[in-house]
């Protein structure tokens, strides 16, 4: 295994490559930053310039739990079913009342997006008995529910055209 895999803990890496010339502290320090600049490039550069598609979800009920945005590319799934068919999934903390989902490496298509404000943290959108949600929910387009039923793919769907795009997807609780 090499010793710079990804997910070492401080204490592995303190162990690892005893023969090198530089302190492991400054090894350990080098490695984390590199992975952190390779795999979320939005943190070393303004994420306004950063390419992909970024999500501002503002004026939440509180500030419990998170936000789980959900990304597809086809109907098949949507919205229900994110955990199996998303293409990618984005939870985000909340902070004050308001969240934001960012998705990088996103290639030009068509896309919806499904979002739900998780605030008990248990990965799904909790309903009552009727079956009428008990937590923020939204959708991409300005696409709402109707007759309890969530929207279709085509009633969210937008074009990326893979340059940036802010959206702003408000709640409904």
């Amino acid at each position: 295994m090499n010793h710079l895999t990804i997910g070492k803990s401080p204490a592995a890496c303190r162990r690892m490559n005893p023969g090198s010339p530089l302190p492991l502290r400054v090894l350990c320090l080098a490695w984390w930053v590199g992975s952190i600049i390779s795999n979320f490039p939005c943190l070393a550069f303004a994420q306004s310039t950063c390419e992909g598609i970024h999500l501002e979800i503002p004026n939440l009920r509180n500030n419990a739990g998170g936000v789980a945005c959900a990304l597809f590319s086809g109907p098949e799934g949507y919205p229900k079913k994110f955990m199996r068919y998303a293409d990618k999934i984005v939870i985000a903390k909340v902070k004050g009342r308001e969240a934001h989902c960012d998705f990088v490496g996103v290639e030009p298509g068509t896309y919806a997006i499904a979002v739900i404000h998780d605030e008990n943290l248990n990965g799904e959108l909790d309903t009552n008995f009727f079956g009428v949600p008990k937590e923020g929910y939204g959708f991409s387009g300005g696409a709402e529910v109707s007759m309890l039923s969530a929207p279709s793919f085509s009633e969210a769907e937008f074009s990326y055209d893979g340059e940036v795009l802010n959206l702003l997807i408000s709640l409904n609780y």
